[in-house]
């Protein structure tokens, strides 16, 4: 489980296919912390660590997460926002995550509002259900408040902070972005259905 909180960003050193997986080898400040079979969150994608060479480390997409995610654009010098599992005697400062991103959305639009930034998202329609004016997303990791939602479109409001020390500053329109809806709202959504 994740917070939404980002800790840091890291750099892609390269990505290796092999078979259905791809392989992702991360130059990171925390990579020093870090041990084989932790749990990472990267641009909200919860991925176990395969390896720790000094300040990089390695670990492994499978076919189904580069599926539903956008780990499979990735090349050599992009930034991902990371997060190690929370801890459970700690606060909680953005939601509950888990790391197992839903589906990806695409940027339609972005607006520098003095200080500010405002940026509309496009998601699947069949995800409407799951998203609440004023409610939480985890977009490429990060613990966001959502409003203007619509069945297919909804915006968040930037901060200086965030839009400097998170990937969001380089997603323009056309990005691809990954989406984790709340958890507990897919959890409603679920016993609705089974009730129906």
């Amino acid at each position: 489980m994740f917070t939404g909180i980002i800790e840091t960003q890291g750099e892609v050193i390269s990505t290796r296919q092999e078979g259905g997986n791809l392989t992702i080898t991360i130059k990171s400040a925390m990579a020093a912390e870090l041990k084989i079979d932790q749990s990472v969150s990267h641009n909200g994608v919860c991925l176990t660590v395969t390896g720790v060479e000094g300040d990089t480390y390695t670990t492994v997409a499978v076919a189904e997460t580069l599926q539903k995610t956008n780990l499979g654009l990735l090349t050599p010098g992009q930034k991902v926002n990371l997060e190690r599992a929370m801890v459970f005697n700690a606060r909680i400062d953005g939601h509950l995550v888990q790391g197992h991103v839903d589906t990806t959305g695409t940027c339609i639009s972005r607006e520098s509002q003095d200080g500010s930034w405002l940026f509309r998202f496009q998601y699947p329609g069949e995800f409407a259900g799951l998203l609440v004016e004023k409610g939480s997303i985890c977009l490429n990791g990060i613990s966001l408040t959502i409003f203007d939602v619509t069945n297919s479109e909804f915006s968040v409001a930037i901060i200086p902070y965030t839009f400097e020390f998170t990937n969001i500053q380089y997603i323009e329109p056309g990005s691809s972005i990954n989406l984790e809806f709340d958890i507990l709202g897919k959890y409603v959504a679920r016993q609705l259905s089974v009730r129906s």
